[in-house]
This record gives structure tokens, C-alpha cells and sequence, in this order.
């Protein structure tokens, strides 16, 4: 999920988009023309928003993750299509990982790169775990305090899928209490979050001026190779990955897509897939013709947790960092880097660039970190925008499918059949 709408009457200027890549321009030129006098003029603005970004981290995976899960209702009332739709969701995020992960190692965008000068900086130690059982293992905290003061990433979702799955089986004058508590506290992060997005501007002008300050144009290069393999991951789970699922389910894609067209365009265009949501269910009840029973529970579901190409994004974004720094990540780092996109992505809250939010949790996860680290994100969420509106596109678009094949599962037999 991504960025909340932007009334389309508000001025061209005031629209965050326009004014990141009016930063960006600006910072650039500035870079060029002034150097190293303009990144120590306007550097630290890159380095605040960067602080304050990983301030929030904590707080705001902890409460999405718990308000997400306790949100898909009672245990005893998912039953079967309960199961159906989290297997879906896990599978289909899992895939769009796996093939972001292939295309990041053959066209590899961070080898041979430098951002602000990142590549000679002193680095900690990769937290590389020796076997696969130790990744399952990490996972389990054994004190939550502990693991939410010390910022360990796997154990604080992990604690918060548990919670939020028994929070559901609690009385309901306890779960009200209790769910509301967690719900006003995710509401409230949201509100910071969305606060602090709003500096992104002079976040993105700080880091864009000490990034070509450092390093010229070759920034901007290796940014657009990021993109196009950014864009190619995604491009295949849109149009190859989901259509075969639909396909096995014996759906015809292109009727599909035409049915929900209007759905995928809102979310482009508005970059969230939340605000997409009546758009979406109205479309798939209507234009599918799915049951209002399917759509009233796997559509909300798939807005708050299935986020495809938030995952994707998350798990190429990372191993570009680990490239751009010259680290070499082996294969348990990466399937710790594929395990915590997987479970980061069901956090995405629904703020501009969440995935840029959620990527510190990413990079915490395998102690990959300092301030070279929140140099390469920030630059990156100077080019984020369209991969942004992109990604929750696809996001919607795999609701959409996830809710045609599980009422084709449940022997509905009118969906997409014109």
C-alpha cells in the first residue's frame, strides 16, 4: 500500500511529487554547480529527515502489524476462506519477492556504483546467520521489550503477527478495549508519518546536493538502471506471475484485466491502495462478478496486507544497497532479506512511499547500516514516485485477481466470464 490521495484541485506546486522532483532538480543543479559548499550548506536537511524516518520505524510496524492481523476478524469465523485468502497473499508476495531477487542478481544496478561516496565508507559487519534453522530462530524474541527498545526487526513482527492473531480470540469486551488501543496508537503513527513525509522535500534537496556534490551525475546513471530493474520485476509479476495464477484458475486474463481496469487506473493515479478500495470492491463485485461475500473479506484484507509490489520493491531495493556498498550478501543473508520483506510488506501502512519507510527494517534485519546506508535510500526516494504509483497498482491488481480465483474456488461460477 501506498500514499494517501492528493485532491486533484490542489495546485500543481503544493502536490508532494512535484515538489520531490523539484528538489531533486534543484539539489542536483546545486551539487554541480557549488559542490562541496552546498552539501555542507544543505546536507544536514538530508540527514534530519533520514533520523526522523528511522524514528518511527518502531512504532509504526508495531502497531500496523497488530491492527492488520487483528483486523481480519475472529479466528473461529475465518474457517476456509480464511485460509484460502492468507495462502494467497503469502504466495503471490512470495513469488513477486523471488523474482525481484533474480533480476536484482543478473542485471545487479548497485555494482561498481557510488552514491555520495558511500562505497569508501566504514561499513559494520554483515549479521549473517549459518544456517537456515537460525533464521526461524531469530525470529522468536525472547523478550518483546527487549526486541521493540533494541529495534530487532524479525522478532517485533514476528510478536506482532502472534498478537495480533490471539488479540482476535479474546472477549469482546477485552478485544474492543485492546484493539482500539492499538488501532488509535497505528492512526496516530500514521498521522506522524504522514507529517514527517511531508519534509521529504527538503530531505530529497539535502541528499541530492551532497549526492552529486560527491559524485557527479554517475548518481543518476546507476538511479536509472535501479529503475529499470525495479520496473522490469514488477512488469513480469503484472503481466506473467498473476495472469498464470488466474489462468490455473481457469480464468482468461485479459478479461480479467478489462473487468478491473477502472480499479487499476485509480490506484495509479492515486498511489493508494485505500483510497482505491471502493473503486476496487465496486469493480469486482460488479465487473467480476464475484459475491459480495468473497469481496467483503478478501479485498479490505488484501488492502491492509497484500502488498506484492511493496515486497518486491523492498527486497531489490536492499540488495541494490548491499551492491552500491560492495557487499557481497550470501545466500542465508538473502533469504533473510526475502523473509523480512515478506512479513515487512504486511506493515505497509498507508503513507506516501511506505515502502521507502519500511525498507530500515530491511536493512536492520541483516545489520546493514550507518549513515552511507540512509544516504542510498534517500537518494533513492528521489525517483520514487513513479515506482510508487506502479507498485500499488499492482498491489490492487493482486487483490483483484486473489478475489476471482478463491469464488472460483468456492464454485462461483460467473466470475470473469465476459
Amino acid at each position: 500500500m501506498s500514499g494517501q490521495n492528493h485532491s486533484s484541485r490542489s495546485p500543481w506546486y503544493a502536490r508532494l511529487h512535484v515538489q520531490i522532483l523539484l528538489a531533486m532538480a534543484a539539489g542536483a543543479l546545486l551539487g554541480l554547480l557549488f559542490g562541496d559548499t552546498a552539501a555542507w550548506l544543505l546536507g544536514w536537511m538530508g540527514t534530519i529527515f533520514i533520523r526522523l524516518l528511522r524514528m518511527i520505524i518502531v512504532p509504526l510496524i508495531f502497531t500496523s502489524i497488530v491492527t492488520g492481523v487483528a483486523s481480519v476478524g475472529s479466528a473461529r469465523n475465518l474457517g476456509r476462506l480464511g485460509a484460502k485468502t492468507l495462502g494467497y497473499y503469502l504466495l503471490t508476495s512470495l513469488l513477486a519477492i523471488l523474482t525481484g531477487l533474480v533480476l536484482v542478481n543478473v542485471i545487479q544496478p548497485g555494482a561498481g556504483a557510488d552514491i555520495g561516496g558511500a562505497r569508501q565508507a566504514e561499513m559494520p559487519e554483515l549479521r549473517t546467520p549459518n544456517s537456515l534453522a537460525e533464521i526461524f530462530l531469530r525470529l522468536i524474541p525472547t523478550n518483546p521489550v527487549a526486541a521493540l527498545a533494541g529495534g530487532d526487526v524479525l522478532g517485533i513482527i514476528f510478536f506482532g503477527i502472534l498478537l495480533g492473531v490471539f488479540l482476535t480470540q479474546l472477549p469482546e469486551a477485552h478485544r474492543s478495549r485492546i484493539g482500539g488501543l492499538f488501532q488509535s496508537g497505528f492512526e496516530l503513527m500514521m498521522l506522524l508519518t504522514g507529517g514527517i513525509i511531508r519534509l521529504a522535500p527538503l530531505g530529497v534537496l539535502g541528499l541530492m546536493t551532497r549526492a552529486v556534490a560527491e559524485t557527479g551525475f554517475e548518481t543518476f546513471r546507476v538511479l536509472g538502471i535501479y529503475m529499470a530493474t525495479l520496473a522490469g520485476g514488477l512488469t513480469l509479476h503484472l503481466f506473467v506471475t498473476l495472469p498464470l495464477l488466474l489462468l490455473l484458475a481457469g480464468i482468461r486474463p485479459w478479461v480479467h484485466f478489462r473487468n478491473v481496469s477502472e480499479a487499476m487506473a485509480m490506484a495509479f493515479s492515486t498511489a493508494s491502495s485505500s483510497a482505491t478500495l471502493p473503486v476496487t470492491m465496486r469493480a469486482v463485485e460488479k465487473r467480476v462478478g464475484a459475491s459480495n461475500k468473497v469481496t467483503s473479506f478478501v479485498l479490505p484484507m488484501g488492502a491492509t496486507i497484500n502488498m506484492d509490489g511493496t515486497a518486491l520493491y523492498e527486497c531489490v531495493g536492499v540488495i541494490f544497497i548491499a551492491q552500491v556498498l560492495d557487499f557481497g550478501l550470501s545466500f542465508q543473508a538473502q533469504v533473510v532479506v526475502v523473509l523480512t520483506a515478506l512479513l515487512a510488506s504486511i506493515g505497509a501502512a498507508g503513507i506516501p512511499s511506505a515502502g521507502l519507510v519500511m525498507i530500515f527494517i530491511v536493512t536492520e534485519a541483516i545489520n546493514l547500516r550507518g549513515p552511507e546506508v540512509a544516504v542510498i535510500i534517500g537518494t533513492m526516494l528521489a525517483v520514487d514516485r513513479p515506482l510508487d504509483m506502479y507498485r500499488t497498482m499492482i498491489n490492487v491488481f493482486s487483490d483483484t485477481c486473489g478475489a476471482a480465483i478463491i469464488a472460483r474456488t468456492e464454485g462461483e461460477k460467473g466470475v470473469d466470464v465476459s
